[in-house]
């Protein structure tokens, strides 16, 4: 199995019979969870913000005199945080022949089927797959780009890449994931403001963290039996801890070396609607020859709340 560069024909697209398996991984848990490809907010700049505002300081017996003068009035700024939409754009191009020919197999000449009878609509839809795969890993640990000219392209900002009020990190040094971790952790976050719903706190993990959670939480004494729950269409297993019941997230695109404690309420894809076309769509491209070729393009950002919601344990073994 290989990547087929340019036009596909009979010779470099052969069929085969039989049930066909997919091989490689396509699943998206933090898109899918937060809307996926089929909804999410819309934008008609290339550029989106959203804003985030605090209280002013706060004290005990914060009180004041009988018949006192009105204090000196005082007001709460709001601030802004943005992202940009990055251009997903895939092309596929397959000749008439091989659209055409559906009885010819390249492998075995028995009696089965050959189950791919539009070779075109099964390339656009393994690259609407590969869209969604490419998605997964930019909202997650995208690097945010806002080039000043098109020599360069946009890049949205992924979660993980936001985060810098609730980091955990070891000086680069690896160490297992323990109890007391993660609990200074969520203690970190709850002192600086995170909301930790029980309803939409995740903690996503790599498969290797996944293990080491189980191994750590599986111990009576520090937990109840696992149970599961269902956050964001995903039946997900929890951990009790002080500061709640929290959903496990496993998802394999996730930095193998961290833990990710993050707020989905607050994650939403953003998409620049495109005139008469839509937000993530496949249209023809003009024709050169006795071929098809078709494009599939969208730009899609990724809103991440206040990154103080969101936190992210790093140098784990």
């Amino acid at each position: 199995m290989a990547t087929v560069s340019g036009l596909g024909t009979t010779y470099n697209l052969p069929n085969y019979t039989g049930r066909l398996f997919s091989v490689a991984p396509s699943d998206t848990p933090f898109l899918s969870a937060i809307g996926g490809l089929g909804a999410g907010k819309r934008t008609d700049s290339v550029e989106f913000e959203w804003q985030t505002e605090d209280l002013e300081s706060t004290s005990a017996n914060n009180s004041k005199t009988e018949g006192a003068t009105a204090p000196t009035a005082s007001e709460v700024s709001r601030s802004n945080v943005s992202n940009v939409v990055e251009i997903h754009q895939e092309s596929v191009e397959v000749s008439y022949t091989k659209q055409a020919a559906t009885g010819l197999h390249g492998g075995i000449n028995n009696g089965l089927a050959n189950p791919i009878v539009d070779e075109l609509s099964h390339q656009i839809d393994l690259k609407l797959k590969k869209i969604g795969v490419d998605l997964e890993k930019s909202f997650l640990s995208g690097t945010y780009q806002k080039p000043a000219n098109n020599s360069t392209a946009r890049q949205t900002r992924g979660v993980l890449s936001a985060i810098s009020t609730n980091v955990f990190a070891n000086g680069g040094t690896p160490r297992a994931i323990s109890k007391s971790i993660l609990d200074a952790a969520l203690t970190a976050m709850f002192s600086n403001g995170a909301p930790l719903s029980q309803d939409t706190t995740v903690l996503m993990v790599g498969a290797a963290q996944k293990v080491a959670l189980s191994n750590l939480y599986a111990a009576g004494s520090l937990n109840q039996p696992t149970m599961t729950r269902n956050v964001g269409g995903f039946n997900l297993d929890t951990i009790i801890t002080d500061f709640g019941t929290f959903g496990v997230m496993l998802n394999r695109w996730f930095p193998a070396g961290g833990i990710g404690i993050l707020d989905l309420s607050v994650c939403e894809p953003v998409f620049l609607e495109i005139p008469e076309k839509g937000t993530l769509f496949a249209e023809p491209l003009a024709k050169t020859g006795s071929s098809t070729k078709y494009q599939l393009y969208g730009e899609i950002g990724l809103e991440y709340g206040p990154e103080q919601f969101h936190g992210w344990i790093k140098d784990l073994s």
